[in-house]
């Protein structure tokens, strides 16, 4: 069975992107040098193409850090870190120059769209591992995918109902992403130590700063992004979907339905560490981040697509699908309480056996409407197709 009804083929052929990015820097600095970039790659060269390049980069980053440092609680070298940030730039980059490139040779489609898109909600698992290897995090590194993967979730959502994708004068993909690999930079020239001493001790002028300044740096830094990147953004994005379903007599619980997968998504995966006798989110981190990170990818994926295909309002019963598995991981740990705190089977292979189902369920997702979208389009995916102007 399809992805797209007949429907969803007549909505993709009159679809039209809009999107407006406020940032100041954006504008006044990075615009002119993505223009100016994008005319390094050679017309011929797919836009779609671009997009995988840049999302590789942050592959290769998060194998950086897996190889160093494989628990994310040790110093990588200083050069990794620097690594770090550069793979990051030419994320950004790449990421930023796909859709002038697409302009530029006449090939915008919403497969582009969708394509984008996917590659940076996978981005956000593949860089919060970088950045845990850079502010050596181990297990909090989770938590630092969940605050980039809220922000980006919640979005993805706000487009779906207003059709238009806003990011405000201080934005993640911009700002964010540059406050990020500057970081990369910094922690190349003072040490990934810097970040286990205490905030107070790595900033002395805000040790004045009451309990803040009485954690270590890492810590510190994952509070100040929720109360001061996080909260504005989600707040933004919910008063935004709540304007426009109430001009449309809408319901806003049909509208917060569609949370309602990464919401469980979230519980699923926190219970399962949870209950874990191995701290399984600090012994595997990288497992349960891309394993996580695939499910969620899917989730946005969905809704992008519902978005693109003009479906109707509400939660998508198949996005449910990411969830499967999570009560099976649970039941597991819990036939421990009768097995003298020994589970069924060891939690290594069920983890293991969670990155296999939502990498498949991914990848069966993906290919599916790819190939769905180009048959209708009559494009592909890693080919430009000449149109008419």
């Amino acid at each position: 069975m399809g992805y797209i009804g007949q429907h969803g083929v007549m909505t993709l052929h009159r679809y039209k992107y809009s999107g407006v990015d406020h940032s100041i820097v954006s504008k006044y600095i990075l615009q002119p040098f993505w223009s100016r970039f994008v005319n390094f790659f050679p017309l011929w060269m797919p836009p779609n193409m671009i997009t995988l390049m840049g999302f590789m980069f942050l592959v290769a980053s998060s194998a950086l850090g897996y190889i160093y440092s494989p628990q994310l609680d040790t110093p990588p070298p200083r050069w990794v870190n620097f690594a770090h940030g550069l793979l990051l730039f030419l994320y950004q980059t790449f990421d930023a120059v796909d859709g002038k490139q697409a302009r530029r040779t006449n090939s915008s489609s919403p497969l582009g769209e969708l394509f984008d898109h996917g590659c940076d909600a996978l981005a956000c698992a593949f860089e919060a591992l970088a950045f845990g290897s850079t502010a050596i995090c181990g297990r909090s590194t989770f938590w630092f995918w969940v605050i980039s993967a809220v922000p980006f979730y919640c979005a993805t959502w706000e487009h779906y109902f207003t059709n238009t994708l806003i990011l405000p004068a201080v934005n993640g993909p911009t700002e964010g992403l540059m406050l990020i690999y500057m970081t990369h930079f910094l922690t190349a020239l003072v040490g990934a130590e810097w970040w286990g001493q205490y905030f107070g001790k790595s900033f002395p002028f805000l040790s004045w700063l009451p309990v803040i300044s009485e954690i270590p740096t890492y810590k510190a830094a994952l509070f100040l992004m929720i109360v001061f990147a996080v909260i504005p953004t989600v707040t933004f994005n919910i008063q935004n979907v709540h304007k426009v379903v109430l001009s449309r007599n809408g319901s806003m619980l049909l509208a917060l339905a569609m949370l309602y997968p990464f919401i469980v998504l979230l519980a699923g995966v926190l219970m399962w560490d949870y209950l874990s006798p191995i701290d399984l989110i600090g012994k595997y981190p990288h497992l349960v981040i891309v394993g996580t990170g695939l499910a969620f990818g899917f989730l946005v994926g969905r809704m992008i697509l519902a978005h693109l295909c003009d479906e109707p309002k509400g939660l998508k019963t198949n996005m449910c699908m990411s969830l499967l598995y999570l009560p099976f991981a649970i039941a597991n740990l819990l036939t421990a309480r009768l097995n003298d705190g020994v589970p069924l089977v060891d939690e290594f292979w069920v983890l293991l056996g969670y990155v296999v189902y939502t990498a498949s369920l991914y990848l069966h997702f993906s290919t599916s409407v790819i190939h769905e979208i180009t048959r209708a389009l009559g494009i592909y995916c890693f080919r430009i197709t000449r149109k008419e102007a």
